[in-house]
C-alpha cells in the first residue's frame, strides 16, 4: 500500500519542529479528514530558504509528505520553493495510494502559505504565488481551487 520511502518519512520524519522568529509560516488542514500541517521557513537575505520545519497532524501519509516537501526546499531559492507540487512531493516519495493524495496537496499549500507569509511580512510579490486557501478540500488533485 505504502512503499519504503513513504513508510521511512513516517517512521523517520525529517525537520520535524518550529523555527523560533520563522520568515514565513504557513498553516493549512482537511477538514474531511483532519489533517492539519504547519510549515516553518528560515529564508535568508538571497532569498534562499535556509531551514524549514513541521508540525503536523495527521495520518502517516501527511506526516511523510511534510517531511519530503521540507527535505526538497531547503537550500532552493524562494521561487524554486514555490515550483515543488504535489505531484513532485509524490513522486519523490515514489507514489501515494488515491486517497491519500490530498497529503500532498497539504504539503505543497503549506509551503506555498509559508511563502505567502514570508512575502507579506517583508512587503514582496513572489510571482506565480496565490493567495493560500485554509482546507484543501477546496482543490482539486492538480492544487487548483475548484
Amino acid at each position: 500500500m505504502y512503499t519504503e520511502k513513504v513508510m521511512d518519512h513516517f517512521m523517520h520524519p525529517r525537520n520535524v519542529g518550529e523555527i523560533e522568529n520563522a520568515s514565513g509560516v504557513g498553516t493549512v488542514g482537511n477538514a474531511k479528514c483532519g489533517d492539519i500541517m504547519r510549515i516553518y521557513l528560515d529564508i535568508d537575505e538571497n532569498q534562499v530558504v535556509r531551514d524549514a520545519k513541521f508540525k503536523t497532524f495527521g495520518c502517516g501519509a501527511a506526516i511523510a509528505t511534510s517531511s519530503m516537501a521540507t527535505e526538497m526546499i531547503i537550500g532552493k531559492t524562494i521561487q524554486e520553493a514555490l515550483e515543488v507540487t504535489n505531484k513532485a512531493v509524490m513522486e519523490a516519495l515514489g507514489g501515494l495510494p488515491p486517497v491519500k493524495v490530498h497529503c500532498s496537496l497539504l504539503a505543497e499549500q503549506a509551503v506555498h502559505a509559508a511563502l505567502w507569509d514570508y512575502a507579506k511580512k517583508n512587503n514582496i510579490v513572489i510571482e506565480g504565488l496565490k493567495p493560500p486557501v485554509n482546507d484543501v478540500d477546496e482543490l482539486d488533485h492538480d492544487g487548483e481551487e475548484e
